[in-house]
């Protein structure tokens, strides 16, 4: 039988199993390879769904930042080779969005092979389903400077592409960082820019709101807890 890729999500907050349709832990439970974003978390995630086989006898190859491209893309054509089934895994969500997975995806697709993206939590879409933002037009722009000055002045030019364009403008940072994200926001924007904060979505900690600049600078809030946070704007025209 020729080989499938599929994409499996994964929880996007810590305890968070639950999320997974059904269908998609019977598919991991019988897979024995897969490649990773980090090993480390794919094997812990993997043995949490009871597969069939020992955690031993598995084959998880990472794909990252410090990981070897060449090392993955051989893992899934030995795989292919012999006509096993190969999974793809993020770090937290969905694989191939704000992932490096996506290499191995377009190679899937260069070398034939079906490609099934399985059904799952995306903070991304999580978090623009839940802000009342445009969701009809939309962009994703991963990770902005971490320096003040210019995240100050990339904020102002999402403002202006989201005004142009009508588009909601979707950016992400470190747990580190997001505090300096809002205190820099309610700096930049202007007072009837939307600007949402959604952090730890289906996990305990959620915190999910979506305020206009104006509202934002009314609120005592005490600091925002340092989790990985997804941020959006829109900038309505007038």
């Amino acid at each position: 039988m020729p080989s499938t890729l599929y994409l499996i999500p994964t929880p996007i907050a810590e305890n968070a199993e639950h999320t997974l349709p059904l269908y998609v832990v019977e598919i991991v439970q019988k897979l024995d390879v897969f490649i990773v974003e980090r090993a480390k978390t794919a094997r812990h995630f993997v043995k949490s769904l009871e597969p069939e086989k020992a955690i031993q006898e598995m084959t998880f190859t990472e794909i990252g930042q410090h990981s070897s491209q060449e090392e993955a893309e051989q893992t899934f054509k030995e795989a292919v080779s012999v006509g096993k089934d190969i999974g793809l895994l993020s770090e937290a969500g969905c694989p191939g969005v704000a992932d490096p997975g996506a290499l191995i995806v377009a190679l899937a697709h260069k070398m034939g092979i079906k490609v099934v993206p399985l059904v799952g939590p995306s903070s991304l879409l999580l978090a623009l389903m839940s802000s009342g933002m445009n969701g009809q037009r939309f962009t994703f722009h991963g990770y902005l400077s971490p320096k003040r000055p210019e995240l100050a002045k990339e904020l102002r030019q999402l403002e202006n592409l989201s005004r142009q364009h009508d588009q909601t403008q979707l950016f992400i940072e470190t747990p580190y960082r997001a505090q300096m994200v809002l205190e820099v926001a309610l700096q930049s924007l202007q007072p009837d820019t939307v600007f949402g904060i959604a952090q730890d979505l289906t996990g305990m900690a959620e915190f999910n709101r979506a305020l206009e600049i104006a509202a934002w600078r009314k609120l005592t809030l005490k600091p925002l807890e340092k989790l990985p946070a997804v941020f959006l704007l829109y900038k309505p025209r007038r």
